[in-house]
């Protein structure tokens, strides 16, 4: 269970020293610190469960988001998450694991995000054509779709049947919300596949 400080001060109100008293918690293993002023109580706590609590507003997204979905074949270490308004990238590293934290756009943030709940905790976690579009979006400015083609399916190695599977009118309606040449030509190859697809 997740606990802040303030919490635990309130529990503790009792003792002489509530501040001294969770240092010998944490000590002791009762505790366990993650960032600041948040403690779990479960060591072995799954760090994808935490990534809100730790910074926020944010969800699940980018690698960690595409590799849940089995969107790209590598396993992804670092918990990556999209915030929005912060203007800076944040890194946390715990021992629930390491974390990171990037803006998407303001107008962006809300969309293709799912609310999941597991052993009483809620995290938010993009869809895959969410995951994507967040992606595409810290990449440098690419020049055509044919670049934009080896990003997706060379470089990222996204599963290309995968992809044309998706809810690619889904996925065009959100590449809409970020005003980049990325997601510009994204659009254009969401169009290519679905005229290609009604073809066959």
């Amino acid at each position: 269970m997740l606990k802040t400080t303030a919490m635990l001060l309130q529990e503790l109100s009792t003792y002489a020293n509530p501040m001294a008293k969770i240092r010998r918690m944490v000590h002791d293993g009762e505790i366990h610190s993650v960032v600041r002023g948040l403690y779990e109580t479960d060591p072995g706590q799954r760090g994808y469960l935490l990534s809100q609590a730790i910074y926020g507003p944010s969800y699940l997204s980018f690698e960690y988001a595409l590799a849940w979905h089995d969107w790209i074949p590598e396993a992804v270490r670092v918990y990556t998450c999209a915030t929005c308004g912060k203007g800076k990238k944040k890194r946390y590293e715990t021992t629930f694991g390491v974390f990171t934290y990037r803006d998407v756009p303001a107008g962006a943030f809300a969309y293709g995000v799912d609310l999941r709940q597991e052993d009483g905790y809620g995290y938010l976690l993009a869809t895959p054509e969410k995951a994507l579009c967040d992606l595409i979006y810290t990449v440098s400015p690419l020049k055509n779709r044919a670049g934009l083609r080896r990003l997706l399916f060379e470089d990222l190695r996204v599963d290309e049947q995968v992809f044309v599977q998706s809810k690619l009118n889904d996925m065009a309606e959100m590449a809409s919300l970020y005003h980049t040449e990325n997601h510009r030509l994204l659009a254009g190859l969401i169009r290519e596949v679905i005229r290609h697809e009604q073809r066959d």
